[in-house]
């Protein structure tokens, strides 16, 4: 089925947290969290079981899995609804059930039983879609015969199977459940014409976060930091959480049996909550490299394990997560100090990165030293970020030894440290909880981006495995078809990522 028709797209960003590992589970601390350029993608369209009083028909599908359709039938009462899951299911789906569930039980308490029916009547076919980043390739490009690196990911075609089922699929940590519950409630509540009840388009959005932020703690079972389902909302910023208690009170299943009270909390002029988001960009030219790790962690051991050290060595833990925390704010302050350079003075700050870019880090000092006319101060700010950052490393692995958990493992070290000797690489790091799972580099020039592709490439201990995403440009949530968006455009003229999930 590949008509626009009464169809609506709406797409939510993957996320790196650069800076502000553990820290950012505390309100008194703050995270960097970058936005990706790959997406999660919810569709939805009229389906094909017409009925005027219901039970309406709900598909959803997950095409790049097996066994990943999901069928829910719902009944509407006056501004209550009756949701349930098809007994025929093979699989249930806890993150897309309870976006769902709880979705509707809200729009029939906002919009009236006739436009909900109305929207209902054909039943609808929901597709949800994730960049291939988001998952391991290894196994496709074995099955292709191809190698390792980004040539190769570029030949796989988007949205490729994964080849097993939702359960068993390889992660790369770029926040999956996140962007998919994110997307996904955003597109019913667009769909509905419910997304803009609130008294301004900021308070919209901020109800679609605090929606998403509700439905994403209660399908893990606990209120977390949020910082992914908000990076997935706003795009790239620094985040500091919200107070947990704003959620507590709805955190159990039995919240589907007061939806006026949730309405309550998740509604922006009825309860304000104190999440702090300030808009960040990386300045031009520099650019962000990811890599999926194949020896993972289990982030959610290794969190609960420092939050142990915390707790029983609070003197020891509370001083290292301040100097951590203040070194995490310089970083973050000195790369917006050289994003303003980069706009007052655009030409000195470009011959600046160029020079940088063809010395190691570590040799950017000498640069400083050797420049006569100092037309701007990149070189100094390019110099001073590279050495806080070894500073928020150093703190890391001081936490990796007095906590006995590996944030930044031995293994890890010594390949960060190896990308750092590469010319024009201003970072390396382990992002989020750190461990196994990931590393990212910020570089300066396309040509250090092949130097570090080599070091990755070439490494013995671990197997390291690059992604294709960089830093989103197009920030949070974003209508890609519908509602004003591309409606009127032929299928030829739609983005190649609109044709192709049109045709899944």
């Amino acid at each position: 089925m590949t008509s626009t028709d009464n169809t609506t797209i709406v797409s939510a960003p993957g996320k790196v947290l650069l800076a502000g590992g553990y820290l950012v589970l505390d309100p008194a601390f703050s995270g960097l969290v970058v936005a990706t350029d790959a997406r999660f993608y919810t569709l939805i369209r009229p389906g094909q079981h017409p009925t005027t009083t219901g039970p309406y028909k709900v598909v959803v599908r997950s095409p790049q899995f097996n066994n990943a359709t999901w069928v829910y039938w719902i009944s509407i009462q006056s501004n209550t609804i009756d949701f349930s899951p098809s007994k025929d299911d093979e699989s249930r789906n806890t993150f897309v059930e309870l976006a769902l569930n709880y979705s509707f039980a809200m729009l029939a308490r906002l919009i009236p039983a006739e436009a909900l029916t109305k929207t209902l009547e054909s039943g609808l076919e929901i597709v949800i879609a994730g960049n291939n980043d988001f998952y391991s390739q290894r196994k496709e490009l074995e099955t292709r015969g191809l190698e390792l690196n980004t040539e190769s990911l570029k030949q796989i075609p988007l949205f490729s199977s994964t080849h097993t089922t939702l359960s068993k699929v390889h992660k790369t940590g770029l926040g999956s459940s996140a962007a998919l519950i994110t997307s996904l409630i955003a597109a019913i509540f667009i769909h509905f014409d419910a997304s803009k009840l609130q008294q301004d388009d900021i308070s919209n959005t901020q109800f679609l976060h605090n929606v998403s932020q509700f439905v994403h703690c209660l399908a893990q079972g606990k209120v977390g930091s949020g910082f992914d389902v908000s990076s997935a909302v706003w795009g790239s910023h620094t985040y500091r959480r919200f107070s947990p208690e704003v959620l507590q009170s709805v955190m159990h299943q039995d919240a589907i049996q007061d939806i006026p009270a949730l309405l309550k909390i998740v509604t922006p002029k009825e309860t304000a909550w104190d999440n702090v988001v300030v808009p960040f960009k990386l300045a031009p030219r520099l650019h962000l490299m990811l890599a999926d790790i194949d020896a993972g962690s289990h982030t959610p051991t290794l969190v609960s394990n420092v939050l142990k050290w915390r707790k029983t060595k609070p003197e020891e833990a509370n001083g290292l997560w301040s100097r951590l925390g203040g070194s995490n704010d310089k970083v973050v302050e000195l790369l917006k100090e050289l994003d303003q350079v980069a706009k007052n003075k655009p030409e000195a700050y470009d011959r600046s990165v160029q020079k940088a870019s063809s010395v190691a880090a570590s040799e950017w000092g000498a640069l400083v030293n050797q420049t006569i006319t100092n037309e701007d101060a990149t070189l100094e700010l390019l110099v001073k970020i590279y050495h806080e950052f070894l500073t928020v490393r150093q703190y890391l692995r001081e936490m990796s030894k007095l906590s006995e958990v590996p944030v930044e493992p031995e293994e890890q070290t010594r390949l960060l440290d190896a990308c750092m000797t590469v010319p024009g690489v201003l970072m390396a790091g382990v992002p989020g909880a750190g461990g196994f799972d990931a590393i990212f580099c910020i570089v300066l020039s396309d040509e250090s981006r092949k130097g570090v592709e080599g070091v990755w490439s070439g490494f013995q201990e671990m197997s390291v495995g690059p992604l294709l995403c960089q830093e989103s440009v197009e920030g949070g949530l974003v209508v890609e078809l519908g509602h004003g968006h591309g409606d009127n455009k032929p299928l030829a003229e739609q983005t190649p990522t609109v044709q192709r999930l049109l045709q899944l």
